[in-house]
């Protein structure tokens, strides 16, 4: 009977949040398409920050700025006893020019490491924002039937810090954004291109790569670009590591395991035709999903560049650097909370592959269980093999059903503390007590 009840007022709530959500939905296109419009770089996001935290505070929502330079906590105390619940969205933009013609595309220009860049909101933080403020909007009318304490957390950086500054999660987790109150579980979201609107998708585990950053400088020697044998060649000793690199991909690691990428997604050598130089340097990033893989590339490349430089005469000079961990999905929470993202998308969630793209989330997941998925942003209709991916001029985002996000969020934060309790009550009465 007590089952029951608990499962006939978890339908109201979602009911109600059902209503609430959509009748914000002008809100939800106003929101991001202001944002999209004045989009900020990573630790930069001074007038994004001020609008996030004047719409808490209208909610009367605690607020804290200046977190990890311009990121924003709201805290949203239920009038019920329970667990503290993070929410994470990102905030930054990209140093990409929009070519996709809008009635709110960016036309923003900024400074990135000593160049005028243009500026774009290219992988959907500004719909991440919006969803987020809405869900806010939502949970702090229903104050008074929430169990616990919400914990909004608008973060700055995720794409990553310019130059040698810190930011992102990692920052946010060092200045104590999980504690204070102490966050109990942690969850987010991120639009997806190529995922059809109003779509969820999911994988317990290992869902999102690791992200570890490489360079490596080959030092030769110079000569006239008409007597190569004068010299030792650093950009054709390059070609040859590059091609090496992908030989670790396609012949040394097992895939079936888990996939690995290595891209070398910048070369830097030489200032002139017919001049051979003394070095290059090439830079790029690995993915893994799995710690043991990600050690044994990390040697391997090493390897593969020192030993392939050696044998031509030259040297090379291997960092590598860890920027994101391994997005994790805690098992039992996902296996717990899945239906809540059922009820609002009224069945359209599904199960996924893991994913070679990467996360900062991953360090939240470090402090409690975390649980990240894919909402769908792509036109109905749409091919997704064909849809503009992120990170490009292209990217576009359909906003006609934020809601679901929003949905989704409240649903998470009603269901989780009664199926908490009932998860502790199981195992209480497994263990005899």
């Amino acid at each position: 009977m007590i089952l029951s009840l608990q499962s006939f007022s978890q339908s109201n709530f979602s009911s109600e949040i059902s209503q609430k959500a959509e009748a914000i939905q002008s809100k939800l296109v106003e929101w991001p398409r202001y944002i999209h419009q004045h989009p900020e770089l990573s630790n930069r996001e001074y007038k994004t920050a001020e609008f996030v935290a004047e719409h808490l505070k209208a909610l009367g929502i605690e607020v804290k700025t200046g977190v990890a330079k311009t990121g924003v906590v709201g805290i949203l105390r239920g009038a019920k006893p329970g667990p503290v619940i993070a929410l994470r969205s990102d905030m930054d933009a990209l140093p990409i020019k929009e070519r996709v013609d809008l009635p709110f595309k960016s036309t923003v220009t900024a400074e990135y490491l000593g160049q005028t860049v243009p500026v774009m909101h290219a992988c959907g933080h500004d719909s991440h924002i919006a969803m987020l403020l809405g869900t806010a909007e939502v949970l702090s009318s229903m104050k008074n039937q929430l169990s616990g304490t919400v914990k909004f957390i608008f973060q700055p950086a995720e794409e990553g810090p310019p130059g040698d500054e810190e930011g992102g999660a990692p920052l946010m987790v060092k200045e104590g954004v999980m504690d204070n109150p102490k966050v109990d579980v942690v969850f987010g979201m991120h639009i997806e291109s190529n995922i059809e609107i109003g779509r969820i998708e999911y994988k317990p585990g290992a869902f999102m790569a690791s992200s570890d950053w490489f360079t490596i400088k080959i030092k030769g020697k110079g000569a006239h670009g008409s007597k190569p044998w004068a010299g030792v060649d650093p950009i054709a000793i390059s070609s040859e590591i590059i091609a090496g690199l992908q030989q670790i991909v396609s012949r040394q690691m097992e895939l079936t395991k888990a996939p690995v990428v290595i891209t070398v997604g910048k070369i830097n050598g030489g200032v002139r035709n017919n001049i051979i130089p003394e070095e290059c340097t090439l830079d790029g990033t690995i993915r893994t999903l799995d710690s043991k893989m990600q050690k044994e590339v990390w040697e391997r490349i090493k390897t593969t560049a020192t030993k392939i430089a050696e044998a031509s005469g030259a040297t090379a000079d291997v960092t590598i650097s860890t920027k994101t961990l391994v997005t994790y999905n805690d098992t039992a929470l996902v296996r717990m909370m899945v239906p809540s993202l059922i009820k609002a998308t009224n069945g359209n969630t599904a199960q996924r592959e893991w994913v070679t793209g990467s996360e900062d989330f991953s360090y939240y997941g470090e402090k409690a269980p975390a649980f990240f998925f894919y909402f769908g942003g792509m036109p109905k209709g749409n091919d997704p093999y064909r849809a503009p991916d992120h990170h490009t001029a292209d990217f576009y985002i359909d906003d006609s059903m934020l809601n679901v996000g929003v949905k989704a969020f409240c649903n998470l934060v009603f269901d989780y503390p009664a199926l908490a309790h009932g998860s502790k009550e199981k195992d209480k009465k497994k263990k005899g007590f």
